[in-house]
């Protein structure tokens, strides 16, 4: 599995101010739900019950919040480079910048896992991690991920 298997440029924010996390995550949920048709109560809280089980900040400035869906086709993907990192509490206890909200069909564990190390492997080599934080727009950003 790719990176582009599930985002595409369009699917990108570039300067995202969010003063916290909670509103952060309802803020991407409701920007997913409306690009894949989905009610945006129900993407928030299936991404809130996953973070409740422990948070999705998996160092470097980056979280991977998840959920599986019900009535979710195919699996989808939301870029977000915040404006100013925020508290997510993140393992390494450092503030997050870049978010990746991964949703996938509830019945595709399989998927789940490819697609959730697909995008973590991409952000987790250093300098892909700096080109992304420093692509001036949602093309440059989408290059510098899909080259992984």
């Amino acid at each position: 599995m790719k990176i582009r298997d599930v985002l595409s440029p369009t699917d990108i924010i570039i300067g995202v101010r969010a003063s916290d996390k909670i509103r952060l995550l309802e803020q991407l949920s409701t920007q997913a739900a409306a690009k894949s048709g989905l009610a945006a109560n129900e993407v928030a809280r299936e991404i809130a019950k996953r973070e409740e089980l422990g948070s999705t900040g998996v160092g470097n400035g980056v979280a991977l919040p998840h959920a599986r869906l019900t009535n979710l086709k195919t699996p989808f993907a939301l870029f977000a480079r915040l404006r100013h990192g925020i508290d997510f509490d993140a393992i390494d206890g450092e503030p997050v910048d870049i978010v990746v909200l991964l949703m996938v069909p509830e019945a595709a564990d399989r998927v789940k896992g490819k697609t959730l190390a697909c995008v973590a492997r991409a952000l987790s080599d250093a300098d892909t991690l700096q080109k992304v934080r420093g692509a001036p727009d949602r093309e440059a950003a989408f290059r510098a991920l899909t080259r992984v």
